[in-house]
């Protein structure tokens, strides 16, 4: 599998993870509590996979803002989050600014 295929099941993973998170009470309901800590141990270790030829820098920039995104997302989506305009613009730039990153930057590997 390519980095980025490794990157974008670390991502998954994380995003389950984190919105998994809230459901565990403070880690005291064991369904989601397991959910959680599974998630994040499959996150970590496709990401040190992805990292086997990506930069750490690109990946890290990658993962943190596609996750941010994803994650704002599905709290507004299923947790009944609010997202006012500023938010969803901020959104937006970090959007743009992992897709310029991927698009024209000599730092990514294509």
């Amino acid at each position: 599998m390519t980095a980025y295929t490794w990157l974008a099941i670390a991502i998954v993973a994380e995003v389950i993870a984190t919105s998994t998170m809230r459901a565990t009470a403070g880690f005291t309901k064991l369904g989601p509590s397991l959910v959680t800590v599974a998630g994040y141990a499959v996150a970590f270790y496709c990401l040190s996979l992805a990292l086997r030829t990506m930069p750490t820098g690109i990946a890290y920039a990658i993962w943190s803002g596609v996750g941010i995104v994803l994650v704002a997302s599905i709290a507004w989506g299923f947790q009944g989050q609010r997202l006012d305009w500023p938010a969803m613009l901020g959104m937006a730039l970090i959007i743009a600014g992992v897709v310029v990153m991927n698009l024209f930057s000599n730092s990514v590997s294509h």
